[in-house]
């Protein structure tokens, strides 16, 4: 983002707060215009970096403008993202739709659509499943099914939903499940012929001014419901805004009205927090909630919606400070300053300022290594080999396995961006990586040990990779801060070929 504010009328007036340089087509305000205290998003903004929290974009909304926003360096307003589970809440408006069509309704039993892939065992509760227990997470399952395992299985994801035991009757039991929302997709594409995200394209996407978007697809032709939807920060807000108005675009009906106030209502009697594939919480707020924290919330009751990403264990440590810290800037009687306005611009302005570059050091060992290629043990990963090579300020880390060879640049004295192919998907939540933005830094942390950080901009992952030097032979240490599983790799061992 690169906003500048530029004061007109008399001293003291709120400023015009320009476009970002992508232009995402929501109009901007200064905060102040709309009720919202500049300092007290500060606060905010200061609570989060005192408690730790890695928080990497946010834009709030009020009143038809965007009055705040910012990007953490490397991350920007252009560069796309992965939602995780935000895909969820996407999937609901084209059931909504659908609904509104004429496709297909809420009693619809799920079995009835895929009768050929029904297991011979199938009992009452599974015929009984309806579309409406698969939007409210209430399948009769046991337990959650994560995209991140389904994603390492190429046969049919319709056949393996109908292997999942029901040990509740439908529509009974909450229980998260990422299996749902496929099952959803595939109910969609079955009455429609048409992927989720081709049915979405024309219906949501374009109106809303969504561009560049891509869903991942599952080994049926079917896009997965529950995740696997790429898109920007901005494209999150407008999702959250979307529903804040009550499905109404520029004017323009998008969802049905009815529909957006039932996706936005718990279901499932007292204590019950989930909708139509949106968190719901506490005086009207709700949510669209990715692992790791991407976001899009609404405060209904204060005309605001909040889109952020960031790289979190949880989503529940987050909100506390969006009751506690952020939402008193928007639900006081006092009139915000003016002045405050600016102070938040600076603020932000520092937030999205590169961290200095760290001195690269140096090492004896650098002209030693240069080239070398050092041939792995045997390893569960199937890694054979791993060079380094030093040249024009760079350091090319190369990793060959069974599926060919893989590289990425880093910066000795700068961060250098590239896009690889890297392996590590049971570090990133099961991902395969393929032409992947990764932003990377190289550096001599002592005399035997080069230490190197790899930034996913599209993810929330950030890799550190330590290669350990002793005498001919490498060890080779790589971790990740985030991630639902396996948070860092066996050592890979080594010796120098020669």
């Amino acid at each position: 983002m690169r906003n500048t504010n530029v004061a007109v009328g008399q001293p003291g007036a709120a400023p015009v707060r320009e476009r970002p340089a992508f232009d995402d087509g929501l109009p901007r305000a200064a905060p102040s215009t709309v009720g919202i205290d500049g300092d007290q998003v500060i606060a905010f903004l200061d609570q989060l970096e005192s408690a730790g929290l890695d928080l990497h974009s946010f834009m709030l909304h009020r009143q038809g403008r965007v009055v705040a926003e910012g990007w953490r360096w490397p991350y920007r307003p252009d560069r796309l993202r992965v939602l995780h589970s935000v895909a969820k809440s996407f999937t609901a408006c084209a059931i909504g739709l659908a609904i509104e069509e004429g496709h297909l309704s809420l009693s619809d039993r799920v079995a009835d659509y895929f009768p050929d892939e029904l297991p011979a065992d199938a009992g009452a509760w599974l015929h009984a499943m309806t579309v409406q227990d698969l939007l409210t997470m209430r399948t009769g399952h046991a337990s959650e099914v994560s995209g991140s395992v389904w994603r390492n299985i190429s046969t049919s994801w319709i056949a393996e939903f109908f292997k999942i035991p029901l040990v509740h009757a439908p529509g009974t039991e909450y229980v998260y499940t990422s299996a749902a929302s496929y099952m959803l997709s595939a109910i969609l594409t079955k009455v429609t012929g048409a992927t989720l995200h081709d049915y979405l394209r024309p219906r949501l996407f374009e109106p809303l001014g969504i561009c560049d978007e891509r869903w991942a697809m599952g080994p049926d032709g079917i896009n997965p419901g529950g995740n696997g939807l790429t898109a920007r920060t901005a494209d999150l807000l407008k999702l959250g805004v979307l529903h804040a108005q009550g499905g109404l675009w520029q004017g323009k009906r998008i969802l049905p009205e009815q529909w957006v106030r039932d996706a936005t209502r718990a279901y499932g009697g007292p204590g019950s927090t989930y909708g139509y594939h949106w968190q719901i919480r506490p005086a009207g707020t709700y949510s669209a909630i990715g692992v790791f924290v991407q976001l899009s919330t609404v405060f209904a009751e204060h005309g605001v919606t909040l889109a952020l990403t960031a790289a979190m264990d949880k989503s529940a440590t987050l909100f506390p400070y969006l009751l506690n810290d952020l939402k008193p800037a928007f639900q006081g009687d006092a009139m915000p300053d003016a002045a405050a306005d600016q102070r938040l611009v600076e603020r932000i302005r520092a937030w999205e300022a590169p961290p200095p570059v760290p001195a690269a050091g140096h090492s004896a060992l650098q002209s030693q290594v240069d080239g070398m290629a050092y041939a792995i043990d045997a390893n569960a990963a199937g890694v054979e080999s791993v060079t380094l090579s030093f040249g024009a300020g760079e350091c090319t880390f190369q990793l060959r396995d069974t599926t060919g060879l893989h590289q990425i640049r880093a910066g000795l004295d700068r961060w250098v961006e590239s896009t690889t192919d890297m392996p590590g998907q049971d570090l990133h939540h099961g991902y395969t990586f393929h032409d992947e933005p990764v932003v990377a830094l190289a550096r001599w942390a002592d005399a035997a040990v080069l230490e190197m950080t790899w930034i996913f901009p599209q993810t929330a992952f950030k890799d550190t990779v330590r290669c350990v030097f002793d005498g001919g032979r490498i060890t080779v240490q790589r971790s990740v801060n985030v991630n639902s599983g396996l948070r860092r790799h066996p050592d890979l061992t080594g010796a120098a070929a020669r």
